[in-house]
């Protein structure tokens, strides 16, 4: 008889097909608070075999709650980090990494030697307050199907059938609204030239307002890059993306007209789905802001690229373009209902100190224009803060230092590629908890914002060529995979998810929780939860790297909770 095995493990894990992953102990529950989904996966492997065994299925079944269940999928990587890494890396290797959650039709075939996992979620809020037993089941299928078509019955099938129960608590209590501004770079471009689809043709439209639907409802996404004219990002210098433009731009006989019906139709995508604050395409390109934005126009001579690589970002054209263009957008979108506090803009992203005269210059078209909102710009200088440059900066993880000692307020975060040695991200080779502890560290910080450029990037570095992120997961060798993208294209339009987002959700919820005892109780006594035997300060750089923390600190806070409704 073929010996299989069954097993549970937690959420952190990521199961690699030659590893064993860590097991569910004893006395291990899950639980949550009302408007919270929990997860955790079941592992399976053949633990034997012999040549031309048949393939033998088991069907897995969940009872005591609805269950989501999806099956974690394995992406190449042949680039996971770069040269530059730290010890908290679970491998620096190329090979097979356990990241997308596919499509799951309920049966699975454990393999010879090889790890396998399912991803179950449970949605709290579909059940009552208390306690409930899950059983997750795998019952193996009397009938295989060998490969040459033979049927052959299976005789050990009862004796290989496995069950095991948790128990599940729903706290009494729900998490406040998640007060902290998250946006992922939403890249319109890129859902249009996977699918090989017109820009915001009907086909398109429906592919976005599935990726705008699931950005909303499974990210925590409520900040959405708004591609106003195509945004002037990672795009090589002189070179082009496929146009997203969503305000139409007249000109003739010198004067500017405008077109907002397709800004209109994205606005109320975004509400729809819960989305309440717009990011503005920024004004100027990337690194350095020395040119305008691609903006296509339709002119006496019909359809023309009036601005792009060629204009500098000085000229005198693009200010009073401006001049028209930003009364007119800032009018519609009040129009829509968008206070000023739900509207952010960008000058350039990711300025340096050998740019800060480009920035400024850039950073004068158009600012007067902005009075009274908000302008913000990923950056890792603080001379661009101290010099009153940016009022608004976003800081990356192992730059933001300075910025917390000099006690900037209202600080937002973010990580890209570069972020790998020290500080918190969510590369395929790095641990999960690396990537949950950003929850803790953003309520310790009380950081405002966080920002990531890669919701769905499609493309090579520079936007060179499209690839496809199911094979290439690196954007050409550019970015350690992981980075690129959170997501992926998932048949017909729809979105599928990853282990990144679903970890990074509980490292949101964690947040919620912390902003929740918080309320009930003090700052303090969430601070002394966090930090209580661990070390006297915890930074971005310092910090517990182990999943047992994360798990233990979310449990004491829950009780803490609990104690105080």
């Amino acid at each position: 008889m073929v010996r299989y095995e069954f097993f549970l493990t937690h959420s952190l894990e990521k199961v690699f097909p030659d590893c064993m992953p860590e097991t569910w102990k004893p006395g291990w529950n899950l639980e949550g608070f009302r408007n919270e989904i929990v997860s955790f996966q079941l592992i399976y492997t053949a633990l034997d075999g012999e040549r031309g065994m048949p393939q033998q299925k088991f069907r897995i079944q969940v009872s005591g709650a609805k269950a989501r269940m999806r099956k974690v999928g394995l992406v190449p990587s042949d680039y996971p980090c770069y040269a530059e890494y730290d010890t908290n890396y679970i491998t620096t290797k190329a090979g097979m990494f356990p990241d997308v959650l596919l499509p799951f039709d309920g049966t699975v075939i454990p393999v010879p030697g090889q790890m396998r996992s399912i991803w179950i979620d449970i949605d709290l809020r579909n059940l009552e307050t208390g306690s409930h037993e899950i059983t997750i089941t795998a019952e193996a299928e009397e009938v295989t199907t060998c490969a040459n078509g033979v049927m052959i019955h299976n005789p050990y099938a009862v004796e290989q059938n496995w069950k095991q129960t948790l128990q599940l608590q729903v706290l009494p209590a729900v998490l406040p609204e998640q007060r902290l501004l998250h946006t992922e770079w939403f890249h319109a471009d890129c859902l249009a030239d996977y699918y090989n689809v017109e820009a915001f043709g009907e086909e398109h439209w429906q592919i976005v307002e599935n990726y705008i639907r699931f950005a909303g409802e499974e990210c925590g996404i409520n900040l959405l890059l708004t591609p106003v004219f195509t945004q002037p990002l990672d795009t090589a210098v002189g070179g082009d993306r496929t146009t997203v433009q969503l305000v139409e731009v007249i000109r003739k006989k010198g004067q500017y007209r405008f077109g907002f019906d397709k800004l209109e139709r994205w606005c109320k995508l975004c509400r729809k789905y819960g989305i309440e604050n717009l990011e503005i395409a920024h004004f100027f390109t990337q690194w350095g802001a020395y040119a305008t934005p691609k903006i296509i126009a339709e002119t006496e001579n019909g359809k023309e690229q009036i601005f792009g690589w060629e204009v500098e970002a000085v000229s005198a054209e693009y200010r009073y373009f401006l001049e028209s263009f930003v009364p007119a957008l800032l009018g519609k979108l009040a129009d829509l209902g968008y206070e000023k506090n739900q509207l952010f803009f960008h000058i350039s992203d990711e300025p340096g100190e050998e740019h800060l005269e480009s920035y400024l210059a850039a950073k004068k078209q158009v600012t007067d224009l902005l009075e009274g909102y908000t302008i913000v710009d990923a950056l890792s200088s603080y001379e661009f803060y101290k010099q009153g440059i940016v009022e608004h900066p976003i800081p990356a993880d192992d730059h933001i230092q300075p910025f917390i000692d000099h006690g900037v307020e209202d600080l937002w975060v973010y990580y890209c590629c570069v972020q790998c040695v020290d500080v918190p991200n969510r590369f395929y080779a790095m641990p999960s908890a690396r990537n949950r502890i950003m929850g803790v560290l953003m309520y310790l910080y009380r950081i405002k914002g966080f920002l990531h450029w890669g919701y769905n990037f499609y493309n090579s570095a520079f936007s060179l060529r499209h690839i496809d992120p199911y094979a290439e997961t690196h954007a050409g060798f550019a970015f350690p995979s992981g980075d690129p993208y959170l997501v992926y294209p998932g048949e017909g339009g729809s979105v599928v998810s990853s282990i990144r987002n679903q970890v990074q959700m509980e490292a949101f919820y964690d947040l919620r929780a912390m902003d929740l005892l918080e309320s009930l109780s003090n700052r303090e006594t969430v601070e002394s939860l966090i930090l209580e035997g661990e070390m006297e300060k915890m930074t971005f750089k310092s910090y517990p790297s182990s999943s047992n923390y994360l798990f233990e600190l979310r449990r004491k806070i829950n009780r803490e909770i609990i104690k105080r409704i």
